[in-house]
């Protein structure tokens, strides 16, 4: 996808993604690299959040793969899960919570099951997309206040983001794909000496 493309210029922060998702993309080993986590930290930290995370959804639960914490204030571990039903992640791809809250305090008000052991104020999450429209999870993030700075430019560079995020992911897996050798037709076999 070329900026163009998006309708509108780049801002500092999708360049510093795109530079480190896409230019690191030819040379991952894994399905999410080294890259992931400084992105995360610049999402945090230019959108002035507490927790920015990349969870995964696997046979019905929701895995935090990556997580980016402001120091000192640590509230989910990378490798914890919990199941995908009761969560907010899930709530927001199939459309019971917006992918962005300003402030999220009315919502758990309203659905007593929101509750968190942390206070969340404004959380913004969008669904991580493969090109084969599977969900692979989402981008997350959150303040443990309302952030009154935080505006619909957030949300469109958490969504971004998640683009270059799942064209990473399949990247990845594609590279980690083994080669399949199908027979060339009328050789079933080979029937010579080696």
């Amino acid at each position: 996808m070329m900026w163009q493309d998006l309708g509108y210029e780049p801002s500092d922060l999708e360049v510093k993604v795109a530079e480190l998702l896409v230019a690191t993309a030819d040379d991952a080993d894994v399905e999410i690299d080294k890259a992931v986590p400084d992105v995360l930290r610049l999402l945090r930290e230019k959108m002035k959040m507490d927790v920015v995370f990349v969870s995964e959804f696997i046979d019905g639960m929701r895995e935090f793969k990556y997580v980016d914490q402001t120091p000192g204030q640590e509230v989910i571990e990378a490798g914890g899960a919990d199941p995908l039903e009761s969560s907010w992640c899930q709530r927001v791809v199939d459309g019971r919570l917006p992918e962005m809250m300003l402030d999220a305090k009315p919502f758990q008000a309203k659905d007593p099951s929101l509750a968190t052991p942390f206070p969340i104020g404004t959380h913004l999450s969008t669904p991580i997309v493969l090109g084969s429209g599977q969900i692979y999870g989402t981008l997350c993030c959150f303040s443990f206040g309302v952030n009154g700075d935080t505006s619909e430019q957030d949300l469109k560079n958490l969504k971004f983001t998640a683009e270059l995020t799942a064209r990473k992911i399949e990247a990845a897996r594609q590279k980690a794909m083994p080669l399949a050798l199908e027979p060339i037709a009328g050789q079933a076999g080979f029937k010579g000496k080696l």
